[in-house]
């Protein structure tokens, strides 16, 4: 079990121990995609949903989200977060909002898992506004774009 990080000897889960790293710049940027229904998007993007303004509310999700991350991520540290920005694509043609997470902090571990969950949080909060006009809304494509800092650096799946 030597390889897996949130395992003891004895096969525990345990918190990684990351008190003897150095503090470093991190930051993740996450993505997620929403597709619905044309007639949905343009309910959005006129600002015509019951439930109130989508968008916004979205982004105040995926930014509460994020700063939640420890509380609901088992074995997750509770991170200081530096900054938290969440924005939207909108694409008439293929009526699909994507998502960009982006999470920065000065700490020992890094923020992806806070940059996935503020995607996904927005994702679903979207969903969650718009579910009485399009139960067939998809929550597709949640992936890591990137994250740099400590040891590893830089690194660019995208």
């Amino acid at each position: 079990m030597g390889d897996l990080t949130h395992i003891d000897a004895a096969g525990h889960p345990r918190m990684v121990n990351v008190s003897e790293k150095p503090d470093t710049q991190r930051e993740a940027v996450a993505k997620c995609l929403v597709i619905m229904k044309a007639v949905t998007f343009a309910l959005i993007n006129k600002g015509e949903i019951t439930k109130g303004d989508v968008l916004t509310t979205a982004q105040l999700a995926g930014i509460m989200g994020a700063k939640q991350t420890s509380n609901m991520i088992p074995l997750c540290h509770p991170i200081l977060i530096g900054d938290i920005n969440v924005e939207f694509n909108l694409d008439e043609i293929h009526s699909t909002i994507e998502i960009t997470a982006v999470v920065k902090s000065i700490g020992k571990t890094g923020v992806e898992m806070e940059a996935l969950t503020a995607a996904a949080i927005t994702a679903l909060t979207i969903y969650d506004m718009c579910k009485a006009v399009d139960r067939g809304m998809q929550i597709d494509k949640l992936r890591l774009i990137k994250k740099s800092g400590g040891k590893s650096g830089t690194i660019n799946l995208e």
